[in-house]
């Protein structure tokens, strides 16, 4: 029965459709303007870089001496610059600052901020990381992403085309670009968690793409030779289909990560699980958009550039035409089977037809005819 079952049933039987495809240019209108913010942001304000990458000191101080602002405003009372503070646990604060090359400095800043708060210095812990080894993370990490990005694009020639290989890089590119975006907007801090993050992000964007994909494959196979649909038209139908299982794969998805960032890291404190938990959920919510309304719209838009399937919408159009045409001139009846005119009463040559079943009427002689003529033989 038509409409039996759920939304996801509908949308897969093609009877609920949402038009994804045909409304590719808005979508891209969409991604256009939220890059063009992503990149304005990275370009002129930048990142807020952790002391892996910038360099820097660290100071690790137990909990009880006070509030995380006091914290912060004696390490500022004693000269040095505080880049970043956090909660670890329940048992010390994290207190990141600019790089100190000077042990004497170092010693100074710890003696200052223990008299302060009247503990032995040698409950504050320090230590010192340089600019080298956050170089050495980016410089990994960015060989790490070109090697996979390389591998995804052999992989989805060899298994699709050539055109779902660039569809599919064009969904990955966004997503880090967004995630990137937003991280710059909100002045998020870039650690080597968060690089972390990004590539992991990257493997589940891949995985829904491909999903989809094998379907937009399924249902245009054998396309040209069927003029009921376009290729747009059966690519949508496949988006559609796939369109709750991505939805719960993005939820499902979401939610250990959420867990991970809200209760992990807000509530229980574990600072460490922030900035992997904050790449992670903003990067998953990316993938799961530029896999619905990113990557099957570029790819429809590259596959009806082609000549033959230029042709095929052609010929699906004139097909169409020809039936609406069809349609428009036949004539329109009543339950009985009896012409209607266009005002919707029955027609005055069909008012003497017979109705479906009934008996035929012997007619009448005329006036003054022949004696006999009533059909005696």
């Amino acid at each position: 029965m038509s409409g039996k079952g759920g939304i996801a049933a509908r949308l897969y039987r093609g009877e609920a459709n949402v038009n994804v495809v045909g409304r590719r240019r808005l979508w891209f209108t969409v991604a256009g303007i939220a890059l063009l913010i992503a990149i304005g942001s990275m370009v002129f304000r930048g990142f807020t870089l952790g002391i892996e990458f910038e360099g820097g000191n660290q100071y690790n101080v137990p909990v009880s001496v006070g509030t995380l602002d006091e914290v912060e405003k004696a390490f500022g009372d004693a000269g040095v610059e505080v880049k970043t503070g956090q909660t670890v646990g329940d048992t010390q604060y994290v207190i990141k600052t600019e790089l100190i090359n000077d042990a004497a400095r170092q010693t100074e800043i710890k003696d200052k901020v223990a008299d302060h708060f009247n503990i032995d210095p040698t409950q504050i812990s320090d230590s010192a990381v340089s600019t080298s080894w956050g170089d050495q993370v980016t410089d990994k990490a960015l060989v790490s992403l070109v090697i996979f990005l390389a591998l995804v694009t052999v992989y989805l020639v060899f298994r699709f085309e050539w055109r779902m290989a660039v569809a599919a890089l064009g969904s990955l590119l966004l997503d880090l670009v967004l995630t990137g975006g937003v991280y710059s907007l909100v002045g998020f801090e870039v650690t080597p968690s968060t690089v972390i993050g990004f590539l992991t992000i990257l493997g589940f964007a891949l995985y829904d793409v491909v999903v989809v994909f094998d379907k937009v494959q399924e249902n245009t196979r054998g396309i040209t030779g069927n003029n009921n649909s376009t290729y747009s038209e059966a690519a949508n139908l496949a988006v559609n289909q796939t369109l709750m299982r991505s939805i719960n794969t993005g939820l499902v998805a979401l939610l250990p990560v959420g867990g991970l960032l809200f209760i992990g890291a807000g509530l229980l404190g574990a600072g460490t699980l922030k900035d992997l938990g904050l790449v992670l959920f903003i990067g998953m919510g990316v993938a799961v958009y530029s896999s619905i309304f990113f990557a099957t719209p570029v790819l429809a838009e590259l596959k009806t550039r082609e000549p033959r399937l230029q042709a095929h919408e052609s010929r699906v159009a004139n097909r169409r035409a020809a039936l609406a045409k069809q349609a428009a001139q036949a004539p329109v009846v009543d339950s009985d089977g009896v012409p209607l005119t266009k005002s919707g009463e029955r027609s005055e040559l069909a008012g003497a037809a017979p109705r479906p079943g009934s008996r035929p009427q012997a007619r009448r002689p005329r006036a003054g005819g022949r004696p006999g003529a009533s059909g005696r033989r």
